[in-house]
C-alpha cells in the first residue's frame, strides 16, 4: 500500500476567502487522519479536491500523490480512492449482492460471487445477500456501503461523517467494524464528533473562516 500525500493545498472561494492555505499532510497505510472543524472550515472542499469533484468556480492549487503517482490530472474514476459518506447511496432497485457487485473492478462471474459471499460473511451479513436495501437497518446499510467501497480495491479511503446518521448505540459498533475493515489503508476521516476518531488517529483541526 502507498501513502496518500497532499502538498501545499490552497483552496479559495470565488469571493476570495481561503478555506485552506498551503495545507500539507501525509497519511501512511494503516493510519487515520481526522479533519475536524466547524461548518465552512473547508473539510468537504478538501475531500472534493482529493476526489477530483471540486466545483469549477472554486480555485484550488496543490499537489496530490498516492505513493509516487501524481493524481491531480487523473480522472475521478481512476484515482483508486474509496469513499464512504453520511448517506450510503445504496441502489434501491438492486439487491445487497448486486450493490456489492457494482463495486467490483475485475474477475469472472464465479470470482465476483465468491468475493461478495466472503465479504458479507466476514461482516456478519451472509443471510442478507439477496435482501432489498430498503429492508436493512441503518447499521446493516453502513456495513454494505463500506464493503462496496472496499471491494473496489481502493488504495486509500475517504470517510465523510460516515457515522452521523446512526443512533448512539449502533455508532460504536460500526466504528469498530470500519476501523478493522480498513486497517491497512491510509484513511482520511472528516467528522465533527471526537468520539468518531480512533485512538491511534492523528487530528488536524481547521478554523472557522467566517468567525
Amino acid at each position: 500500500m502507498n501513502a496518500l500525500r497532499i502538498e501545499q493545498l490552497t483552496i479559495s472561494l470565488p469571493h476570495g476567502v481561503k478555506l485552506c492555505d498551503q495545507l500539507s499532510f501525509t497519511i501512511e497505510p494503516g493510519r487515520v487522519l481526522a479533519l475536524m472543524g466547524p461548518s465552512g472550515s473547508g473539510k468537504s472542499s478538501i475531500l472534493s479536491w482529493i476526489t477530483g469533484t471540486l466545483a469549477t468556480e472554486i480555485n484550488a492549487t496543490g499537489k496530490l500523490w498516492l505513493g509516487d503517482v501524481s493524481l491531480e490530472n487523473v480522472p475521478t474514476e481512476k484515482r483508486r480512492l474509496g469513499l464512504m459518506l453520511q448517506q450510503d447511496y445504496l441502489f434501491p432497485h438492486m439487491s445487497v449482492a448486486q450493490n456489492l457487485k457494482f463495486g467490483l473492478q475485475s474477475g469472472d462471474k464465479a470470482e465476483r460471487e465468491q468475493k461478495i459471499s466472503e465479504s458479507l460473511s466476514n461482516a456478519g451479513l451472509a443471510a442478507l445477500q439477496n435482501a432489498n436495501p430498503a429492508t436493512l437497518s441503518g447499521g446493516q446499510r453502513s456495513r454494505v456501503s463500506l464493503l462496496r467501497s472496499l471491494l473496489s480495491e481502493p488504495c486509500a479511503l475517504l470517510l465523510d461523517e460516515p457515522f452521523a446518521r446512526l443512533d448512539s448505540q449502533l455508532r460504536q459498533q460500526i466504528r469498530e467494524f470500519t476501523w478493522d475493515a480498513c486497517k491497512e489503508l491510509p484513511v482520511l476521516l472528516v467528522t465533527h464528533d471526537k468520539a468518531d476518531i480512533p485512538v491511534h488517529a492523528d487530528v488536524l483541526e481547521l478554523i472557522d473562516h467566517y468567525a
